[in-house]
């Protein structure tokens, strides 16, 4: 069995900013990559950024200048920098994995997601 959990959303002013972490644990063989996504109110999930096992990165439009995604592979942890928060960035953010288990099954992990608040 496989967790992904995050920590580090909550309210703050925009302009702002927070740091999100979350924890790949369980039984990981590997791990190809892992992101960010969201959902804010009335709208669908949307990727944020993604990060490969090599360091490749890539980032929604609308968050690139602004958000930094990066990864301890040691640690099976990804973090995501958040900076200059909009109003707009509200969301409930969710970590996801693409991994192989110790059973050699490859396939997607989401975690419980966290709610970031971006006031104006």
């Amino acid at each position: 069995q496989v967790q992904l959990v995050e920590s580090g959303g909550g309210l703050v002013q925009a302009g702002g900013s927070l740091r999100l972490s979350c924890v790949a644990s369980g039984n990981i063989f590997s791990i190809k990559a892992m992101g960010w996504y969201r959902q804010g109110p009335g709208t669908q999930r949307e990727l944020v950024t993604v990060i490969t096992s090599d360091g490749s990165t890539n980032y929604a439009d609308s968050v690139k200048g602004r958000f930094t995604i990066s990864r301890d592979n040691t640690k099976n942890t990804v973090y995501l920098q958040m900076n200059s928060l909009k109003p707009e960035d509200t969301a409930v953010y969710y970590c996801w994995a693409d991994l192989i288990t110790t059973n050699y099954w490859r396939h997607d992990h989401w975690g419980q997601g966290t709610q970031v608040t971006v006031s104006s």
